[in-house]
Parts: C-alpha cells; structure tokens; sequence
C-alpha cells in the first residue's frame, strides 16, 4: 500500500555534478536548482496524465535554445564543384 501525498515532499538529486531540488505536492513535481527559488521545469499531474506535459516540454525546450546559423555549402566547395564540372 502506497502512502498518501497530503504535504510537499523535498529531495536533493545531482544531475551531470549539479545539485537540484527535487518537490512533489498536490498539484505535481517542480525541479529547482540548489539554492535558486525559480524552479526550472514544473510539471502539474494532469498535464502529466493527459500528454499536454511532453507538448509543453517540448515547446519550452525549442525555445530555450538558441537559434542555429543557417548552414549551406561553404564557398570553397562551391567553387570546386563548379571547378570540377567545366569541360577540359
């Protein structure tokens, strides 16, 4: 038999050597970096449940990366392929 969650629940946990705090309650699970107050990702149980959890994390996650350049071909390869297709 399981124990009922009826008060928030405080862990410690490390994570790639960076310690988080770990709290479970009645509305979900927040991760909060040690010693910081915002916590960095909050889950709510019935996003959870429902699948609208994985869509948020997703979206907060493209939007916490930075944009990436554009790449294309580089101009020295341009040029040798340019180079490689004139007639000899």
């Amino acid at each position: 038999m399981a124990t009922v969650l009826n008060k928030e629940l405080k862990r410690q946990v490390t994570v790639d050597g960076v310690d988080y705090t770990v709290a479970l309650d009645l509305d979900g699970l927040r991760l909060t970096g040690k010693g910081r107050r915002k916590p960095e990702v909050e889950l709510r149980w019935r996003d959870l449940l429902s699948g609208d959890a994985a869509l948020a994390v997703a979206l907060n996650a493209s939007l916490s990366k930075k944009p990436q350049p554009a790449t294309g071909p580089s101009p020295d390869r341009a040029s040798k392929r340019v180079a490689s297709k004139t007639p000899r």
